[in-house]
């Protein structure tokens, strides 16, 4: 016969094996719930708000088609996209940074563009964005540019000389 206190403390070490499992049981059917758990049948991610001063009026003149690309660019202190124009136009929203915008759609021809900023290029002008400032500039940029041209156009031969 087994003394009683050695009966107790088998018991013990079985409650607490049994409790155990039971946790762990537990926990597995909340993970594989939590697994199967259906998809929200529609969802949708702001990437990036910004604020135009102004009315926008968008519009891609091509008999060929409009290719739409939305691209994140990032500009690291000091550096800048170069000179070029687009044939069609932007719409972009700088994430970080201040981004400073050398065109001559501005009467001093330069602008810069803080985040939260929304910024508009038109076709065919000649700009250059600089990131003048100590922390990388993130613009998320939709592109609508004439179907088959390149997204910056670098051959300025081929941009309005304004």
């Amino acid at each position: 016969m087994i003394p009683f206190a050695e009966r107790a403390a088998g018991d013990s070490k079985r409650r607490s094996r049994a409790l155990r499992l039971a946790v762990l049981a537990q926990g597995a059917v909340v993970l594989a719930l939590a697994g199967c758990a259906a998809a929200a049948p529609i969802a949708a991610k702001d990437i990036a708000t910004g604020a135009y001063p102004s009315s926008v009026e968008v519009s891609v003149a091509d008999s060929e088609g409009v290719q739409v690309v939305v691209r994140e660019i990032t500009i690291q202190p000091g550096a800048g996209t170069g000179e070029h124009c687009h044939h069609g136009q932007l719409v972009g929203v700088v994430r970080q940074g201040v981004l400073t915008h050398y065109a001559p759609i501005y009467p001093s021809g330069v602008h810069q563009y803080v985040a939260g900023d929304a910024i508009i290029e038109g076709a065919d002008y000649i700009h250059e964005g600089v990131n003048e400032g100590t922390e990388p500039v993130i613009l998320d940029v939709t592109y609508l540019i004439q179907q088959g041209e390149p997204l910056a156009e670098t051959d300025l031969t081929r941009c309005d000389a304004e």
